[in-house]
């Protein structure tokens, strides 16, 4: 849990260094017209559903695991 709360804070750190530039035309543009509400929420679809997935490879793995050494 702790790696995972530190990757979303370094995250957010990475994001706020890049949200200081100016005049990204294509950025300005989606903003807007209220488009980049629509990126962002399929950016952040795709990016649980791979957590998600991570996630229930690693249950499933550590049982495979906890399996075998029985």
């Amino acid at each position: 849990m702790k790696r995972i709360l530190s990757f979303f804070a370094f995250l957010m750190i990475a994001f706020s260094s890049f949200a200081q530039e100016d005049g990204v035309e294509m950025a300005d543009a989606l903003r807007s017209n209220g488009k980049i509400y629509v990126v962002v929420t399929v950016l952040m679809v795709i990016f649980i559903g791979i957590v998600l997935y991570l996630v229930r490879i690693d249950r499933k793995l550590s049982k495979l695991e906890s399996g075998q050494k029985k």
